[in-house]
């Protein structure tokens, strides 16, 4: 597998260079067990290792299974004997918590790296933890490397050939492709588990099994509770106005359903559109509808989730939930209010050092993404957003949402009234109600229908008039007037940085 032979060059390089603890980062403890045990093998190192479950094992030698449980008693006891040996600790999260354990290890670092011990790695196999500050200047990170499409389907054949009756020549090339896009970012045990759901259901693997896989990746969502797996039912067709934004979404979708002729044509994989503007005039519903358009699914990444209480532990939960959304690709990541959570880094707060790393994180995963997860972030003040994340590169386009027009106001009257109330929509003086709703933004459109069908119906009418609507109206009081100076102010900022209109 072309990963996991990437992922073994780089943890054996880290032993040639007697690096003294490598951590590598995974849930596949297992798997790289083997793969480190194969790493001493061919360079003849000896190797013992360590976990709850088995306690102390040195292969080749019997012993009871709760001999050494305890990690800072096995450390003691191994201490002297590390000379040309290779020490694999799992089940680390806890033992992190243990300041003796955090010591001694510390210590035998510094003689790893003093050379009082020779040929000697201590290797832990564990989802990332906090690293302790002491531990730091000692540690190299090992992250999962994601499997290209060639070991993808490499993964796919082995498992068939286990498992199925199929042969390279059974697959059509087309359905190889989706199959081969649809499992990117999991790991080999996680293509194996979602393919035996597959075969054990459908007897084979075809097309009729790729609801399964989306399935399965929702799982993985929920899970995490790090990202929110969002059911969408918005079109386009709900969006009033916003035409330039909608065609622009039309195009990136195109290109995305005709990912390999796109690629082979020298195409770009869209990033993603930062959509800013003003509050209530459809952002969040563009980022809903652009999940319909591509025929994705939509992930949502909530801040706030983000945010741990140690020292680590939020950059952690941003590597999370980057992986997920690599893993659930093709698909959308709308990200809200954008500049809520970077605002730290301007500011100069407590947060902002954890803010600028995690802004850090984010703009490298942006600038340097190739995968299939496109971006909606959606903000409405810019101006507390940093300069670096609008710079060409990170998003394709950045598109500004101002106040509905008046043609844009009647199609929202329109689009709401039909949903509740379509025989009445004829009796209505539409002309009227625009003129009465200017500065009203598409949320306080939509407040208006609401407040005058409820209005109809408690007065027990038989249908909802251009009267009921004037007078909801009266009651209403807009965001340009109980938001008027920051709108004012934020108008302002958008036609300074001359971002493209989402109207036409």
């Amino acid at each position: 597998m072309h990963a996991q032979e990437e992922i073994k060059k780089e943890i054996s390089h880290y032993i040639d260079a007697c690096m003294p603890i490598i951590y590598v980062d995974t849930l596949e403890i297992g798997m790289y067990r083997t793969l480190v045990e194969e790493i001493a093998n061919e360079k003849r190192m000896d190797y013992a290792s360590w976990s709850l479950y088995g306690g102390m094992h040195i292969p080749g030698i019997s012993m009871p299974t709760n001999m050494g449980r305890d990690l800072l008693t096995t450390l003691e006891n191994i201490r002297d004997d590390l000379e040309n040996k290779l020490f694999i600790i799992e089940d680390i999260g806890s033992q992190l918590e243990r300041p003796e354990v955090v010591s001694y290890l510390r210590h035998i670092a510094e003689d790893i790296v003093s050379e009082k011990l020779n040929d000697c790695n201590i290797i832990i196999l564990s989802p990332l933890q906090r690293i302790p500050r002491e531990l730091e200047l000692y540690v190299t990170l090992v992250s999962r490397h994601a499997m290209d499409n060639e070991g993808i389907k490499e993964c796919i054949m082995e498992f068939c050939k286990k498992n199925t009756r199929q042969k390279p020549e059974d697959f059509v090339d087309d359905f190889m492709k989706t199959l081969v896009t649809a499992l990117r970012g999991l790991t080999k045990t996680e293509i194996d588990s979602i393919l035996s759901l597959v075969v054990s259901k459908h007897g084979r693997l075809d097309m009729s099994g790729m609801s399964i896989i989306r399935k399965e990746k929702q799982q993985m969502i929920k899970k995490s509770g790090i990202l929110e797996m969002i059911n969408v039912k918005e079109t386009l067709d709900d969006i009033g106005g916003l035409e330039r934004l909608k065609g622009w979404l039309k195009k990136k979708a195109a290109v995305y359903s005709q990912y390999y002729e796109a690629e082979q044509w020298g195409v770009d994989i869209p990033k993603g559109v930062l959509i800013a503007g003003m509050p209530g005039c459809g952002k969040s519903l563009a980022a809903k509808a652009a999940s319909a358009t591509f025929g994705l699914p939509l992930l949502r990444m909530d801040m706030g989730r983000l945010m741990g209480k140690y020292v680590g532990e939020s950059e952690g939960n941003m590597r999370r939930a980057i992986e997920l959304t690599e893993a659930s690709a093709p698909c959308i990541l709308w990200i809200d209010e954008l500049e809520k959570a970077f605002a730290g880094i301007q500011s100069g707060g407590s947060g902002s050092e954890v803010a600028t790393r995690l802004f850090g994180n984010f703009l490298t995963w942006m600038q340097e993404k190739d995968s299939m997860a496109f971006v909606v972030a959606t903000a409405n003040d810019i101006s507390k957003l940093p300069p670096e994340l609008m710079r060409k590169g990170r998003f394709d386009e950045i598109f500004y949402v101002d106040m509905p027009k008046a043609e844009e106001r009647k199609k929202i009257l329109e689009i709401h009234i039909k949903k509740r109330r379509k025989d009445d929509l004829s009796q209505i003086d539409l002309q009227q109600v625009v003129r009465e709703t200017d500065g009203f933004c598409g949320a306080d459109i939509e407040g208006v229908v609401r407040d005058a069908i409820e209005e109809a119906f408690v007065a027990k009418k038989d249908h909802l008039d251009t009267a009921e609507l004037l007078a909801a109206i009266k009651r209403t009081h807009p965001i340009s007037e109980t938001m008027k100076d920051s709108l004012q102010a934020m108008k302002s900022t958008y036609k300074d940085k001359k971002f493209a209109n989402a109207s036409a």
